[in-house]
């Protein structure tokens, strides 16, 4: 693939709440890869109000930092983030530009290549280099096929999944340079006047390193309850299927799937979980699966690193009590 003049990688990290948001520290990972076909750096860029937090995570992963501040990024508009994000890869010719595959990084791609005529991979679950061009596998028809996609316009645009790169290893921090962008007032068509958050989007499923998660196997929103009582004795966080949800079992914040959340922790517990298709796209990037189903046949042990034929229901409490038995050794 011929790069032209382009060598630096960009990574746009999103925040939120002042941290940066995991899967854009992970989309690193990538970014480092592509330099090394292009001979460049990996740049981060960070934007917002106040930048020093995610600036100081990002800077050790790196080669070096970009910051754009001021009030116009206060709340949230894409309009705003964008005219920042065009602002930088005017000014320095990345190679690619790479996001985490959230709905403000693939809309920021999507304005970006719409403007620039340039060709994308959203939602790249993994990346390889054939004879010297990048080739992203991303998931299609609802995560049932993985395609492989070479984008052949300079530079490359890409949003990672949430778990799908682990970040790079922690180096010496590289240094932080404020870039002045100025947004000027008709680039801003939209405006958020107000922000309103639900007490069950605390739910940090994307983060968690350990997910129990519940299906419909479960049978009762009393049985459920077994999920919740395993995932707090392990640390983790409770997750669920779709029919599980609509039984009203648990709050749609817990959903992991092609509609709900994409998740990839170090431990996942799939209890009473058939394995859907929609579901399992949503989990298959987890580092270590355990399934728990009465049917030998369900499509869950087909992913599952360990699989436990018999009823959760009563499954559940002898691994609690194994576990706490454990424990107390």
């Amino acid at each position: 693939m011929d790069w032209g003049n382009h060598k630096d990688i960009l990574v746009f990290v999103e925040q939120a709440e002042g941290k940066p948001v995991n899967v854009g520290l992970e989309a690193l990972a990538p970014a480092r890869t592509l330099a090394g076909l292009t001979g460049g750096s990996v740049l981060t860029l960070v934007v917002g109000t106040d930048n020093a937090a995610a600036a100081e995570k990002a800077a050790v992963l790196c080669d070096g930092v970009l910051s754009v501040e001021g009030a116009a990024f206060g709340d949230g508009c894409t309009d705003a983030f964008a005219c920042a994000l065009e602002a930088v890869v005017s000014k320095y010719a990345p190679a690619a530009v790479l996001a985490g595959n959230t709905p403000l990084g693939r809309e920021l791609t999507a304005r970006l290549g719409a403007r620039m005529g340039l060709g994308s991979a959203q939602d790249a679950t993994a990346l390889k280099v054939e004879d010297g061009t990048p080739v992203w596998t991303v998931p299609v028809y609802g995560g049932t096929v993985l395609n492989d996609v070479a984008v052949d316009t300079v530079p490359v645009l890409a949003t990672v999944r949430s778990g799908a790169f682990s970040r790079p290893e922690a180096a010496a921090a590289a240094a932080v340079t404020a870039e002045a962008v100025d947004v000027p007032d008709e680039a801003v068509r939209s405006r958020v006047l107000e922000t309103v958050q639900e007490i069950s989007e605390a739910v940090n499923l994307e983060e968690a390193k350990v997910i129990v998660t519940g299906g419909r196997g479960m049978g009762s929103k009393e049985n459920f309850a077994l999920v919740e009582e395993l995932a707090q004795l392990l640390g983790g966080v409770v997750g669920a299927t779709r029919p599980a949800i609509e039984d009203g079992w648990v709050s749609r914040a817990h959903q992991v799937g092609q509609s709900g959340k994409i998740v990839a922790p170090a431990l996942y517990i799939a209890c009473g979980v058939s394995g859907a298709t929609q579901h399992v796209s949503g989990m298959s990037g987890s580092g270590y699966v355990v399934a728990i189903n009465k049917d030998e046949e369900a499509p869950i042990f087909d992913v599952a690193d360990v699989g436990i034929v018999g009823d959760a229901v009563q499954v559940l409490p002898l691994m609690m009590e194994e576990i706490r038995r454990r424990r107390a050794e």
